[in-house]
């Protein structure tokens, strides 16, 4: 025996009962199996199946979706030939914390991603036809079978699910979006993404401006409800932080005005007896959008304005109020008590918004 002649095939058994069942051609040869045995078993009717370029099923009969997954994810990425088997635990369900990911250059995105994120609104992965897999724009390759390829110039952080590398939920819903042409399914995923929590509205609008989506009108339709539905889950955040700590009631949604004078703006809350606003920034900003630069520079000057008048504006926005609640709640609560040692505020008149 020498260095080139290929270990025994009796590893590959053991990895068929214990571990994941895809495997690359690089990895079955750092078992021994070689490219003519890995055809052998290939062959019509052997124990084996070719589920992509490169990438094969180690028994006979249809991949499960997890299978799927990982199939995508072997073709896509670069994964180091010595590493056994994708670095999932063996147990369904568990989680290893610290196993090896060997997946690189490649993240699950797409429907496919949402489903994996827990959005109900996304279909099941058995359904899918296509799995979409992100990876940078350089890489050579090309859609084949069950891999759909996305490219980007530079990948995102990933999140692992279920051990796999999957793309943020902003991105992903990008990149579902952009094969999706029914209205309906576009609004209910960019409504679950806020309502339930996986992100805010404006990162969702920047990764659709930067994919260039903003020009479809059922995905302008789309983001026009999902920023109603944002504007509306930060308020009623805004009303829980007020109850949940036990500051005083202020007057909601009011219009400010100079006695007999202009228009000072409209706020979310406000305490008339210490001078102390609260404005939500709900904006949903888009690259180069002058607008939105029109906007924020409206939001500037009325600031400024108020507090010239002596009223002191807190500037809270959703993503704040969804993760630090406490902290932006005591941000209010210290202004609230800040207000008996400044000067009166000038005199305005509330009306209701």
């Amino acid at each position: 025996m020498n260095h080139n002649t290929p270990l025994s095939p009796r590893p590959l058994r053991h990895l068929s009962r214990t571990q994941r069942r895809v495997l690359t051609t690089a990895q079955l040869r750092a078992h021994g199996v070689t490219a003519a045995d890995t055809n052998e078993r290939c062959r019509p009717g052997g124990p084996w199946q070719q589920i992509l370029p490169g990438v094969f099923l180690l028994h006979p009969g249809p991949p499960t979706s997890e299978e799927r997954l990982h199939a995508v994810l072997l073709f896509a990425g670069r994964t180091p030939a010595q590493s056994p088997a994708p670095g999932i635990p063996v147990q369904p369900g568990a989680e290893e914390p610290h196993a090896p990911r060997p997946y690189t250059d490649a993240l699950i995105t797409g429907l496919a991603a949402l489903t994996l994120h827990g959005f109900t609104s996304a279909p099941p992965l058995t359904s899918l036809d296509k799995i979409d897999v992100l990876v940078p724009r350089l890489r050579r390759l090309r859609s084949h079978g069950c891999a759909h390829i996305v490219r980007t110039p530079s990948l995102p952080a990933p999140a692992y699910l279920t051990g796999l590398p999957v793309a943020p939920v902003p991105r992903a819903l990008a990149d579902a979006v952009a094969e999706l042409s029914d209205a309906g399914a576009v609004r209910r995923l960019l409504t679950e993404a806020v309502r339930a929590g996986h992100c805010e509205p404006p990162a969702v609008v920047r990764e659709l401006t930067q994919a260039r989506l903003l020009s479809r009108p059922h995905v302008v339709d789309a983001v026009d409800s999902l920023l109603a539905e944002g504007r509306a889950i930060a308020e009623d955040r805004l009303y829980r932080m007020v109850r949940e700590y036990g500051l005083p009631d202020p007057v909601w949604n009011v219009d400010l005005r100079l006695p007999g004078g202009p228009h000072l703006g409209g706020l979310d809350a406000y305490w008339p007896e210490q001078a102390v606003a609260v404005e939500l920034d709900t904006r949903a900003p888009r690259p180069g959008d002058r607008q939105d630069d029109a906007l924020w520079s409206e939001y500037a000057r009325k600031r400024e304005h108020l507090e010239r008048l002596g009223i002191t504006v807190v500037h809270i926005t959703p993503r704040k109020l969804r993760e630090a609640r406490e902290q932006q709640a005591t941000v209010v609560r210290t202004a609230l008590m800040a207000a008996n040692d400044r000067d009166p505020a000038a005199y305005v008149v509330v009306l209701p918004r």
